[in-house]
């Protein structure tokens, strides 16, 4: 089944090329192009698709912005001439950052990664995997929910830190991260970090012990949490 894209743009000409680029590659529809990003919101908040081709820079509204209203996200692409959105694009968890010009061979790079996200995620609501998939080293990796000690923030990076095996470094936020994760399981204990109720042993003061041996802080703010793990403990 191929993928359904969009692609918004106020140029024309980048509008072009993306054309002549899907119609290229196997495995893609391109179903309608906007120099409007206002149209073109609308139309994906009335017709499903699966991928937006979609740039940042455009005069009547940031195409950031255009991502952050869409209440149900398609997969995202982003093509801009301005490296300096990257960090922002990722932190929506976009597949990829296409700085123009665009060559065909980046161009179909990214696509495989919107195929590869897509396989993975119709597998995990198929069979109901208990899993978090994130991009690490330009691979697409899945990382059990069990198997998650905790995660620390890196700045402009999540690690996430695993039992039995070396940390996945992923350009990612905590805040971003902790919408994949399962509330009742998970729970930010710090500006820096995230942990998971499962695999703490215990409580010293304002530290959380965990069964590997390591110990992670609690800030004033999280204290509540102090309280939460002793309720899932007991459940």
């Amino acid at each position: 089944m191929p993928l359904k894209c969009v692609a918004i743009d106020d140029e024309p000409l980048a509008l072009q090329l993306i054309r002549e680029y899907v119609s290229r590659v196997d495995g893609l529809q391109l179903i309608q192009t906007f120099e409007d990003a206002v149209a073109g919101s609308e139309f994906i908040r009335n017709n499903g698709i699966d991928l937006l081709f979609i740039d940042i820079n455009m005069p009547d509204v940031n195409g950031l912005a255009v991502v952050r209203a869409l209440e149900k996200k398609p997969m995202i692409i982003f093509t801009t001439a301005y490296r300096q959105f990257a960090f922002e694009g990722f932190e929506l968890d976009a597949v990829d950052y296409l700085v123009k010009p665009i060559s065909f061979e980046r161009f179909s790079r990214a696509v495989r990664k919107a195929r590869e996200f897509d396989h993975y995620r119709r597998r995990a609501l198929s069979d109901a995997d208990d899993s978090l998939f994130v991009y690490a080293g330009y691979q697409l990796l899945k990382i059990p929910f069990a198997s998650i000690r905790y995660l620390e923030s890196m700045e402009d990076y999540v690690r996430v830190h695993r039992d039995n095996d070396k940390p996945v470094l992923t350009l990612m936020t905590l805040k971003s991260i902790l919408e994949k994760l399962p509330a009742d399981r998970f729970r930010r204990i710090h500006r820096s970090y995230i942990v998971a109720f499962d695999h703490i042993s215990g409580i010293q003061g304002r530290k959380l012990r965990l069964m590997s041996g390591e110990e992670l802080p609690v800030s004033d703010s999280y204290t509540n949490v102090v309280d939460e793990w002793k309720r899932y403990r007991d459940l």
